[in-house]
C-alpha cells in the first residue's frame, strides 16, 4: 500500500530533530520572550488599549467595527483582533492566548527573515544561521514584541510579502499571487502603511532581480495587479465597517487616518532627521561591537544581488518614513529584519575577504556598559543613602540593585573573555541582559505601571452604579483589565467635569496629580502611582468643590 503524497511530506522526528539543532536561535529566544511576557501584566497603553479594543468587540458582538470606549475605533484595521477572538472562542477571555500569540509572531518573524537569507544569500549560509541570532537579540524589538500591539503582525506580512518576490531555488519568477495575500493580510494589520513597507522594494525590482530586469514588464504589470488584488482585502472590510459605524467613523476611518498621518501628523510629529540618531539605539546591542560597524563600512562595489535587495528595501523605506511627519521607533520595526540580514551579510563578507581577530574589534564597549550599569546598580543603595530628594523609582530599584548588578557584571566578563561564536556569544549576552532587566523593572518599577488594581476598583463601582469619568486621555486602560462594559467617559478640562458632575452625583473621576495633597489623602477613595506622578480617585462632587475652592484661594 503506498503512502499519500501528503503522508509522505509530513516532517518525521528526525526531520524535526534535524531542523530543532539547526535553529538554536528559536529555542534560545522562545524560552527568553516566555520568560519575559509573563513577568508582569499587559504595559498601558500600548496593550491594555489593544486588549480592551478586543474586548468591546467581543462585548458589543462587533466582529467587523473595533469599538474604544464605546464608540468605533478607527485607528487599526482587525486582523489582529480577529486572531485574539479566535483564542478566545477556543479557550475563553484573557490575557494569557493575546501573549502567547505575540510570542508565536515574534517567532514567525525570525524563521522567515532565516528563510529570506537562505533565499538572498544562497552561497553564504552562514548568513541564515547568524541573521536571526541578531534579530532575536535587538534590545528594543525584544521588548516592543512582548507588547500586545499590531507590529510584529506587520513584519510578518511585510517579509512574507518580500519572499514572495524573491527568487527561490529552482524558480526566480516572484510569487505574485501569494504576494498579493501578504499584501493584503499586512493591510487588514495595519491599514495603507504595509505599502510602505514593500511597495518601494518592489517598485526597484530591477535593481536586484534577475528575473525583473528581463521581465520588467511583466513584473510591474503583474506586481501592480498584485497589490490591486491585496488592497481588495482591505477595501472589503473598510465597506462593510463604514456601513456599520456610521458617517463619522467613515470620515474617520478613510480620511483622518491616512491624509493625517501622511501630511501633518495629528500625533508623534518629529523632524526629518530623526531617524538617524536613533537607529544605534534601535540595534541595540550590536551598535556597541566595532566588528559589525567595520563589516558595513567595508562592503564594496560590485554589490550582488542580495545587498541589492536591501539597500532597496532599507535605505527607500527608511527615507519615505522620514518624510511623513509622524514618527516612533516601533514603525520600522518591519524593517529590523532587514537591518539583521545587513549586518550578517556585511559580517559574513568581511570574513571571506580578511578573517579579522583584532582586540579591538571584540565587543569591549558592550561590556564597558553592562560592566558600568552592573557598578552603578551595587552602588545604588549607598548612593541614594542619607539624600532628603531622591527619585522614587531609584529607591525602589535599591532593594534588588545588588544581585542583577552582579549579574551584569558576569555578563560583562563573559564578553571579554576571548572564545569563539563571537556573534553568538553577544546575543545570548543580549537576551540575558534584556531578561533579567525587565524582571529587574517587574520587582521594582511596575506596580507604577500596573492598572490591575484599580481596573478591579473600577469594576466593582461599576457593579454598584457607579459612571466613571476620566480627567485626561482615555485609551482604554481600564476596560480590559476590570472587564468594564460601560464607557469611561472621558473630560476635557473643570468645565466639563462640572457639568457632568452635576449630570451624576455618584460619579467618580480618575485623577492623575503631579503631588498629592492632604485633600487627597483626605477624599480619595483610591490613590496609586503612576509613571512619576499619581493616580487619585474621587468622589465626582468631592472633586469638583475642592477644585473649587483652590480656585477661589489662588
Amino acid at each position: 500500500m503506498t503512502a499519500s503524497p501528503t503522508l509522505r511530506r509530513m516532517p518525521s522526528l528526525r526531520d524535526i530533530q534535524h531542523w530543532a539543532a539547526n535553529a538554536p536561535w528559536l529555542w534560545c529566544w522562545l524560552l527568553a520572550a516566555l520568560v519575559a511576557i509573563f513577568q508582569h501584566g499587559p504595559m498601558p497603553m500600548y496593550s491594555t488599549r489593544t486588549l480592551s479594543v478586543a474586548w468591546e468587540m467581543w462585548t458589543h458582538h462587533s466582529f467587523i467595527v473595533p469599538y474604544l470606549n464605546g464608540v468605533p475605533y478607527s485607528e487599526k484595521p482587525p486582523l489582529l483582533l480577529w486572531l485574539i477572538h479566535l483564542g478566545w472562542l477556543i479557550g475563553g477571555v484573557g490575557d494569557v492566548w493575546p501573549r502567547l500569540l505575540e510570542v508565536l509572531l515574534g517567532a514567525l518573524q525570525l524563521v522567515l527573515v532565516a528563510t529570506l537569507a537562505r533565499r538572498l544569500f544562497p552561497q553564504r549560509p552562514v548568513v541564515a544561521k547568524t541573521a536571526p541570532w541578531i534579530l532575536a537579540a535587538f534590545s528594543f524589538a525584544f521588548l516592543f514584541g512582548l507588547q500586545v500591539m499590531y507590529e510584529v503582525l506587520l513584519a510578518d506580512c511585510v517579509l512574507a510579502a518580500l519572499l514572495c518576490l524573491v527568487p527561490k531555488p529552482g524558480r526566480e519568477a516572484p510569487r505574485f499571487a501569494w504576494f498579493a495575500l501578504a499584501v493584503g493580510l499586512g493591510l487588514l494589520s495595519k491599514g495603507p502603511v504595509m505599502l510602505l513597507h514593500v511597495a518601494l522594494p518592489w517598485l526597484l525590482g530591477p535593481y536586484w532581480n534577475r528575473w525583473a530586469r528581463q521581465q520588467s514588464r511583466r513584473w510591474y504589470v503583474h506586481g501592480a495587479i498584485a497589490l490591486l488584488a491585496g488592497g481588495m482585502l482591505l477595501l472589503a472590510w473598510v465597506l462593510l465597517a463604514t456601513d456599520a459605524g456610521g458617517e463619522t467613523y467613515r470620515q474617520r476611518l478613510l480620511v483622518h487616518q491616512t491624509a493625517g498621518r501622511v501630511v501633518d501628523a495629528f500625533a508623534h510629529a518629529e523632524p526629518f532627521w530623526w531617524y538617524i540618531p536613533l537607529l544605534p539605539v534601535l540595534i541595540f546591542p550590536f551598535a556597541l561591537w566595532p566588528r559589525s560597524w567595520v563589516a558595513l563600512l567595508s562592503l564594496r562595489r560590485p554589490f550582488e544581488d542580495g545587498l541589492r535587495f536591501l539597500f532597496a528595501w532599507l535605505g527607500p523605506v527608511l527615507l519615505g518614513f522620514s518624510i511623513v511627519s509622524g514618527k516612533q521607533p516601533y514603525y520600522v520595526l518591519p524593517e529590523f529584519g532587514g537591518f539583521a540580514l545587513l549586518m550578517a551579510a556585511a559580517i559574513a563578507v568581511l570574513h571571506e575577504r580578511r578573517p579579522m581577530d583584532s582586540r579591538w574589534l571584540q565587543p569591549w564597549p558592550l561590556a564597558l556598559v553592562l560592566g558600568a550599569g552592573g557598578v552603578a546598580l551595587i552602588l545604588l543603595e549607598t548612593l541614594i543613602r542619607g539624600r532628603r530628594e531622591v527619585d522614587h523609582q531609584l529607591v525602589a530599584l535599591a532593594p534588588y540593585s545588588i544581585p542583577f548588578g552582579v549579574l551584569f557584571l558576569l555578563l560583562a566578563f563573559l564578553l571579554i573573555v576571548p572564545r569563539k561564536a563571537e556573534l553568538h556569544r553577544i546575543a545570548l549576552v543580549g537576551l540575558i541582559a534584556v531578561v533579567s532587566a525587565n524582571g529587574l523593572f517587574t520587582l521594582t518599577i511596575w506596580p507604577a505601571y500596573d492598572f490591575t488594581p484599580v481596573a478591579r476598583m473600577l469594576a466593582k463601582a461599576e457593579a454598584e452604579g457607579h459612571p466613571m469619568a476620566n480627567l485626561e486621555s482615555n485609551d482604554g486602560q481600564y476596560t480590559f483589565l476590570g472587564r468594564l462594559t460601560q464607557p469611561v467617559t472621558q473630560l476635557h478640562g473643570i468645565g466639563d467635569l462640572r457639568q457632568w458632575a452635576q449630570e451624576h452625583p455618584e460619579g467618580l473621576v480618575i485623577t492623575y496629580p503631579r503631588r498629592l495633597s492632604a485633600l487627597d489623602h483626605a477624599h480619595a477613595v483610591y490613590i496609586q502611582p503612576f509613571r512619576g506622578i499619581w493616580l487619585a480617585i474621587w468622589p465626582a462632587p468631592a472633586y469638583v468643590e475642592a477644585q473649587s475652592k483652590d480656585q477661589l484661594s489662588d
